[in-house]
């Protein structure tokens, strides 16, 4: 390279002669990289040179001898030119000469290009104006035999073939053919696969090829496909062709038999008949003025409109809505009360408190004439038939029963329906629900409201306050029908698993009815009546097939489904259920040969193990005695109650200090700090003579550390656990308990009050210590729940002490 060529000027138009003497050997040229396909020997194109390095290059080469150029395809395709360097680069490429330079008004050039030969890279030249590079030219040979010669007529058969079903390069392939010098069947190999769809890597491929018998062999395999792919593409356009011909040809004729048949009067347009279908749908209905004055005035606009047209489909849309709610029918309640007593009673055990309430509500509904303005929330842990319980509901009062799940619901259009200015907007769950059940009064379940969200859509739950409230649904708006909906003789039954994530004006407007779960008598029972005959007759099998003995029930109750509701209970049912009906028809297998009956099968606790493998739960305690700086508590979840250790040790420290773990929550860990500073301040009261701890730290631990707990009830455990470690006394066995504590010690009511007294009947627990307020919630549990457990009810800890100490409190006295 000269020195003088940082001083060249732009490029301009100019046309350049061809070489005097044949490109041969090596050479140093500079490197263009292309992305997408690779140029081959032969070929003439066109390339456009944006100013920037590329441009610079290009004024180089063309002052050049030879005026040439490689390009040399990126090994990724997509790669920025400006970014590529040489290792980024196919090792071989081809020699490009300048035709022609044309500069272009926007900047750059465009320069035609004569591909010239193959060159294969040998080794990176440093230059300051861009990639530059020693390369080898590759003379092809021009021996040729009659192998080459049978496959360059191969390639040129095909080509025709291709000429026939694809036009595309047609022109192309026409001015090759008649231009080709069939001696030459390394050119032909190279130029007719230029012309395919083939992908960058076969391209790349063909062109480092340089043995011409395998690369001509490439080159008729990829042609091949291209004319495979070429039929089936002309086979695809034939059948659309034909298809569409054809349904031209039916909607014609359809058409002429449309004008035939009004002609002669035995057929109405589509306007008429929709005009027709829309008016029967009101004959037996009441439809309030406001709305029938809507119908009126959008059938006089749909008579008016072409039925082709889109607002013809949006009217016609909208009336069908209009005109399928029931307005003004109502479903007969029954009334009595013997038949939804035993209705409730077919179809779930226990919960009397819930079926109690159900007959009120229908007695209430007797002596008024009608359920009005009810809203009934149900709440409780998973499985315990709150969804069924709404079935039962509807059934009792013979109304119909439509269920949709508001769970992870986040557009308040699913609710109020969306406005008819948008493509496909539908009206909101409940106008479906009065569509779907042709009632104005049936029984609408909201399932899972605890679990709905809100996004920047709407807020589901607030578009709810209206639906909930019997002041206001009366007069629900639903944003596509746009006139007033009568929701007040409708049931809402809500469902939710907690409360803790329903909106405080949402839950004012419910009545909330807890179901707390299920005792293991209750279990029992539902097992026998229910879960085993059900799913008995799901699997095929005959009473005397499967026999579950009480005890057998007993054990799969405590051993392998401890939830509070059944539906872990009925999946481990259905599980042994599956394997029995698997071992009876083996058996039918081999017997059937000798002639014997099957024999039944008896479930025992000794074959609970063999078709369900361990039990999962042997017990929520997990100590036989209670340790020193152990005391028992009770909380509750979710899922329903559970027992709660929690476990207190000291060890020397410089300083006194209590530290707390157990993936404690905010309030459980002011709770340990309350329970703390209390004993701190009251420790000569319950323990005259003893010092509070002196320089050590007290580690309070809540085990099951994966799972999170919060919440305010462990408070008198806590003291009761440092008491004993303070004292070196065990705290009295088989006693739990559970309640808030103060700082001047007194105790505070808690709730959870039923699962946490199941959670200690499961647990073994013979006393248990409650807040003197919760008296009103032990009441009304039946005597089942609370048999063989010694209750306390307290309202100061020091009640607390005495029972859990007698001991300390004598020697106190």
């Amino acid at each position: 390279m000269n020195d003088d060529n940082d001083l060249l000027g732009p490029l301009e138009e100019e046309t350049f002669e061809e070489p005097s003497q044949e490109l041969t050997g090596t050479r140093d040229v500079f490197l263009f990289p292309i992305n997408k396909r690779p140029f081959f020997p032969g070929m003439a194109a066109p390339l456009y040179i944006e100013p920037g390095p590329f441009y610079e290059m290009l004024k180089v080469a063309s002052k050049e001898e030879g005026k040439c150029i490689a390009l040399v395809m990126t090994k990724k395709e997509g790669a920025q030119a400006e970014k590529v360097q040489y290792r980024d680069l196919f090792k071989v490429g081809v020699l490009a000469r300048i035709l022609r330079i044309v500069p272009i008004e926007k900047g750059g050039v465009q320069v035609v290009l004569n591909m010239e030969k193959r060159v294969k890279l040998k080794r990176e030249i440093k230059s300051d104006k861009g990639l530059r590079a020693k390369v080898d030219l590759y003379d092809e040979p021009k021996e040729t035999n009659n192998e080459l010669k049978a496959y360059a007529m191969s390639i040129i058969a095909t080509i025709k073939e291709l000429l026939k079903v694809n036009p595309l390069f047609k022109e192309e392939l026409q001015i090759f053919l008649g231009h080709s010098d069939f001696t030459e069947p390394g050119k032909l190999a190279d130029f007719s696969v230029a012309l395919t769809t083939a992908s960058r890597e076969e391209l790349q491929d063909i062109l480092e090829t340089f043995n011409i018998v395998e690369r001509i062999n490439k080159s008729l395999v990829i042609l091949k496909k291209e004319l495979d792919l070429s039929k089936l593409q002309n086979s695809i356009n034939q059948k659309i062709e034909t298809a569409i011909s054809k349904s031209q040809k039916e909607f014609f004729l359809r058409e002429q038999l449309k004008t035939i048949k009004k002609e002669l009067g035995i057929e109405r347009d589509d306007k008429t008949g929709d005009r027709e279908k829309f008016e029967t749908r009101l004959k037996d209905k009441k439809v309030p003025e406001d709305v029938q004055k809507v119908i009126n005035e959008e059938l006089d606009k749909i008579s008016n409109l072409d039925p082709q047209s889109a607002e013809y489909g949006v009217t016609r849309g909208y009336l069908d809505w209009l005109t399928a709610i029931p307005w003004g029918l109502q479903s007969q309640d029954i009334h009595n009360l013997k038949t939804a007593e035993k209705i409730l009673g077919e179809d779930h055990f226990g919960l009397e408190d819930i079926k109690q309430r159900i007959l009120e509500f229908i007695g209430v509904g007797k002596l008024t004439d009608g359920v009005k303005g009810s809203i009934i929330c149900l709440v409780g842990p998973p499985g315990v038939g709150k969804t069924s319980i709404g079935k039962s509901i509807a059934r009792a009062l013979g109304r119909k029963f439509f269920r949709f799940s508001v769970g992870g619901m986040r557009d308040e259009a699913e609710i109020k329906g969306h406005r008819r200015t948008y493509i496909g907007a539908m009206p909101g769950k409940l106008v479906q629900a009065l569509k779907a059940c042709q009632t104005m009064n049936p029984v609408i379940m909201l399932d899972e409201v605890d679990k709905m969200g809100s996004s920047f859509h709407g807020d589901p739950a607030s578009a709810l306050l209206e639906v909930l409230d019997p002041e206001q649904n009366k007069e629900f708006l639903d944003h596509y029908l746009d006139v007033r909906v009568d929701l007040s003789n409708v049931l809402f039954i809500v469902t939710a698993n907690v409360l803790d994530t329903v909106p405080e004006p949402l839950q004012d407007r419910m009545e909330t009815l807890r179901l707390s779960g299920y005792i293991q008598q209750e279990k029992l029972e539902i097992a026998k009546r229910f879960l085993i005959p059900k799913n008995r007759v799901l699997m095929g099998l005959k009473a005397k097939d499967v026999i579950f003995t009480d005890e057998s029930l007993r054990t799969l109750i405590n051993g392998y489904a401890r939830e509070s509701g059944v539906r872990s209970l009925e999946n481990n049912v259905k599980k042994i259920m599956r394997k029995v009906a698997l071992e009876i028809v083996r058996q039918e297998e081999k017997k059937s040969k000798k002639k014997e009956k099957p024999t039944s099968k008896k479930i025992v606790n000794e074959s609970l193990q063999k078709y369900l493998g361990k039990p999962i739960f042997t017990s929520d305690r997990f100590y036989e005695r209670t340790p020193i700086g152990v005391c028992t508590g009770l909380a509750w979840t979710s899922l329903g109650g559970a027992t709660l250790y929690i476990e207190t040790v000291k060890v020397t420290a410089e300083k006194t200090e209590m530290k707390l773990t157990g993936q404690a929550g905010q309030v459980m860990k002011e709770s340990s700090e309350i329970a703390w500073s209390y004993l701190h301040s009251a420790i000569q009261r319950y323990c005259p003579g003893f010092s509070f701890f002196d320089k050590v730290q007290v580690h309070i631990h809540i085990p099951e550390g994966a799972t999170p707990k919060d919440g305010p009830s462990a408070g008198i455990t806590m003291v009761t656990a440092l008491l004993s470690l303070l004292t070196n006394k065990h705290v009295v066995e088989d006693l739990g308990m559970t309640g808030e504590l103060t700082l001047t010690g007194r105790i505070l009511p808690i709730g959870g009050v039923k699962e946490k007294l199941v959670a200690a009947r499961r647990s073994g627990l013979k006393s248990l210590i409650f807040p003197k307020d919760n008296s009103r919630d032990l009441d009304e549990l039946s005597e089942e729940i609370k048999k063989g457990i010694k209750i306390h009810l307290v309202d100061h800890y020091d009640e607390v002490f005495k029972i859990s100490f007698p001991e300390l409190a004598r020697e106190m006295k």
